[in-house]
């Protein structure tokens, strides 16, 4: 059985919860969330608990279960808390800053790269080598933070690049000079 598809889940106050035909809706104070789930699992509402239950043993349902429940968890949290990422850039004349809500990142090219966020994602710029990605759906967010993060990922020589907030890079010796 799996450990994370058995668990309950509570929906705290202010949170209203739809399930039709699969397809669940929640709203809370942060927005609304929908989507859809594999038709085989059930979803039971009742009062302020929410449960998952698959239909049989199969491998394919073992793997929808505790998968369909982890998903429905992040849009609770999503609709009360919010998500959000931190990158870190990290390298001489490396800055980010924001132009009406564009993020624009000056990483070593010849040219300024623009970003545009999606619609229901909030990108902040604290400090000039930091960057926040936030929103209630933690598939987007974690999507924006990876898309910015690509415009110009950690070398391993001198560790330069758009990192995630306490990513750890592997750094590599440099070449030696012959004797």
């Amino acid at each position: 059985m799996s450990r994370i598809g058995k668990k309950i889940l509570e929906i705290p106050e202010g949170v209203t919860l739809t399930n039709n035909n699969n397809v669940v809706t929640v709203k809370g104070p942060k927005g609304e969330l929908t989507r859809a789930f594999h038709p085989d699992m059930t979803i039971k509402v009742e009062g302020n608990i929410l449960t998952v239950e698959r239909p049989s043993d199969d491998k394919e349902h073992r793997s929808l279960h505790g998968t369909t429940r982890a998903i429905l968890g992040n849009m609770v949290e999503g609709v009360t808390k919010g998500f959000e990422k931190s990158l870190e850039l990290i390298g001489v004349g490396y800055r980010a800053s924001k132009s009406g809500n564009k993020l624009v990142l000056n990483v070593g090219y010849s040219h300024p790269v623009e970003i545009q966020p999606e619609q229901g994602i909030e990108i902040e710029v604290p400090a000039n080598t930091k960057i926040i990605v936030k929103g209630i759906d933690k598939e987007r967010v974690g999507a924006v933070a990876a898309n910015i993060r690509a415009v110009r990922p950690p070398e391993p020589y001198k560790g330069k690049g758009i990192r995630y907030e306490g990513e750890y890079v592997r750094r590599k010796e440099g070449k030696t000079a012959k004797k």
